[in-house]
């Protein structure tokens, strides 16, 4: 049975750990506040890209020749797992990893070779684990990335896309929901779909009325360049729905280990009343059995 000391030492270190997953709660939820502003904006940049891109290729004669959208027989697929640099997030990188190694073995029971690309420390450091070769790992920025971080992934796709090194290639990461709620999603990046350039009937009346616009260079040119930028613009959004899930997991996960931490505080210090109301209860048996003694 445990001592008065050691109760008492248990519960101040309890104390000091519920303080610190208290301010680590806190801290997450205030950057999450942070990275759902940046979603919210990040939607309507890529909702303008979109429409974009889809008025160029409606003046474009063809789509056709364009690298980014060419479509070939899937023998190597690209899996692009968002992890986080760190931990202390409940299942946020382990359900991403769990999900990319399924997209693996269903690539590899199709007859397709799997490469690899990593952005976070714990992905990284889980398939290194696993001895995989990687064909890029990017680290340092998952709690806040920013632009470039989504262009050097992109370009790194690009070159390996348009060398014909790979295929396909999907990215595995955690859609933001709710601060409650992180969905898993694999998303086909490469190669665009062209279903993104075509545009619905009240787009195309809305395009005749504002008028035919004058391209130069051609359509085709800019289409070529805008492509790219949309691919740099997805990936960018799937690095701030991950950093958004990442700090609403974070929070949860300290929020849950503040609570459990509270009740094992509780149950302690009912142990140590009662180890000193028995140690209480012998002293007094002492004296009593010592004044018999001496009656």
């Amino acid at each position: 049975m445990a001592t008065l000391q050691d109760l008492r030492r248990r519960i101040r270190s309890i104390k000091n750990t519920r303080k610190i997953t208290k301010a680590m709660e806190l801290v997450a939820s205030a950057r999450l506040r942070r990275a759902q502003a940046r979603i919210e904006q990040m939607r309507e940049y890529a909702e303008t890209m979109r429409e974009l891109m889809a008025g160029t290729a409606r003046a474009s004669a063809s789509v056709r020749g364009i690298p980014l959208l060419q479509r070939r027989e899937v023998r190597t697929v690209a899996i692009i797992p968002l992890t986080a640099d760190r931990g202390l997030a409940g299942a946020f990188n382990a359900q991403v990893l769990r999900r990319s190694f399924a997209l693996e073995r269903s690539a590899r029971a199709e007859g397709a070779k799997v490469r690899w690309l990593v952005a976070g420390k714990k992905g990284r450091s889980t398939l290194n684990f696993r001895r995989y070769k990687l064909d890029g790992a990017w680290t340092g920025f998952t709690d806040r990335p920013s632009y470039s971080d989504a262009q050097a992934i992109a370009h790194r796709l690009t070159e390996l896309y348009a060398a014909e090194e790979i295929d396909r290639a999907v990215l595995v990461y955690n859609e933001f929901v709710s601060a409650l709620v992180q969905r898993v999603r694999a998303r086909e990046v490469l190669p665009i779909s062209e279903e993104l350039l075509e545009t619905d009937e009240e787009e195309r009346r809305e395009a005749a009325h504002r008028g035919d616009f004058i391209y130069e260079p051609e359509p085709e040119q800019i289409l070529a360049r805008l492509l790219p930028v949309y691919l740099e613009t997805e990936i960018y959004r799937a690095l701030l729905e991950s950093a958004a899930s990442e700090q609403g997991a974070r929070m949860t996960a300290m929020r849950n280990a503040t609570k459990n931490a509270g009740e094992l505080i509780d149950d302690l210090t009912l142990e140590m009343n009662r180890a000193r109301q028995q140690e209480i209860t012998q002293e007094i048996l002492e004296v009593v059995a010592g004044a018999d003694a001496l009656a």
